[in-house]
């Protein structure tokens, strides 16, 4: 499923099989996660994709051919962080997420909206077996980036999740494990999905207009609104962090300095590192964490968009190939 521009439908096409470079895996995909940021895409929200693009980079796939890392039918996933050059002052300092030539997959290199891709062996994770194909998807930017969010608002109980989702829910079960307390913030009215976050542990959920019944120790944010960055300081006690965890997000409107005052914190997070991925795969398979998917086949991409869009799934939607 192809993208050729912003605000167009993806079409269905049939194109070259790519190629494997050395250092390179041939793969056949076997599911895809839908992620928020294939929206962002989408819509022009984020700009200089690669055109024509298959989008797409929460991919599970079996190796076909290449690489020195796997054998052939070994299990993989395929994250957002596609390369680094390894060799700039954010790469040599470990934070190779800030990586100033980093590739993505689905944005800057073709994805897994499709039936075969190829991804560098070094930025590919080996699955945990306890997570079937259809579970395991969302696990690769919901759950890493959900994850990676959830380190840097540090150790706090008192947990705000912001927008719940595929993140969210994932995150959610993270946090029950290790001790925290979960407040689940939805859109206003959606009983569904404050329903479905205290199914998962959450102790309150409410609308992002309501305060909740006690401060909060640090807050995740997940929608993509920058009004619930004043909405969350303001639910959040001194010293607290709120972390954006978007790649995009609407304007943050203006607030007073007392919302930030009392060394409350402000921070975003920005890709992931290849260590984020094989701590988080661990801790996954350790909770266990259980992902809830909505199955599309993959000409039908453009639904599950829409259905993101809307705010009408309950979990995380991902695409099939072969239906």
């Amino acid at each position: 499923m192809v993208f050729q521009g912003a605000g167009r439908p993806l079409v269905e096409s049939e194109v070259s099989a790519p190629e494997p470079a050395p250092g390179e895996l041939l793969l056949e995909v076997s599911a895809c996660g839908v992620c928020r940021t294939d929206l962002h895409i989408v819509d022009g929200e984020l700009h200089r994709p690669k055109l024509p693009l298959v989008l797409g980079h929460q991919v599970v796939a079996r190796v076909l051919a290449g690489g020195e890392r796997f054998d052939t039918g070994d299990r993989v996933g395929v994250p957002w962080l596609g390369w680094v050059d390894g060799d700039c002052r954010y790469c040599r300092a470990g934070r190779e997420n800030l990586c100033d030539h980093a590739v993505f997959t689905g944005y800057t290199r073709d994805g897994g909206y499709a039936e075969r891709l190829v991804a560098d062996e070094r930025f590919c994770f080996p699955i945990p077996e306890g997570f079937p194909d259809l579970q395991a998807a969302p696990l690769l930017c919901a759950g890493l980036i959900g994850y990676r969010s959830l380190t840097l608002a540090g150790d706090a109980e008192r947990l705000g999740i912001y927008g719940f989702g595929a993140a969210a829910h994932i995150i959610c079960q993270v946090a029950r494990h290790q001790g925290r307390r979960v407040f689940a913030f939805t859109r206003p009215g959606d009983a569904a999905a404050q329903e479905f976050a205290l199914s998962l542990g959450a102790e309150w959920a409410g609308g992002s207009d309501e305060r909740p019944p006690e401060e909060l120790d640090g807050a995740l944010i997940f929608a993509p609104v920058g009004g619930l960055v004043p909405a969350a300081l303001g639910a959040l006690a001194k010293g607290g962090t709120v972390v954006c965890g978007g790649i995009h997000m609407s304007d943050i409107p203006a607030f007073p300095y007392e919302l930030l005052w009392g060394e409350r914190v402000v921070r975003s997070v920005a890709n992931l590192t290849r260590a984020d991925g094989e701590e988080f795969l661990a801790l996954a398979t350790r909770i266990p964490v259980r992902t809830e998917v909505e199955t599309h086949p993959l000409e039908r991409a453009n639904e599950a968009l829409a259905r993101l869009r809307g705010g009408e799934l309950r979990g995380a939607a991902v695409v099939v190939p072969g239906g």
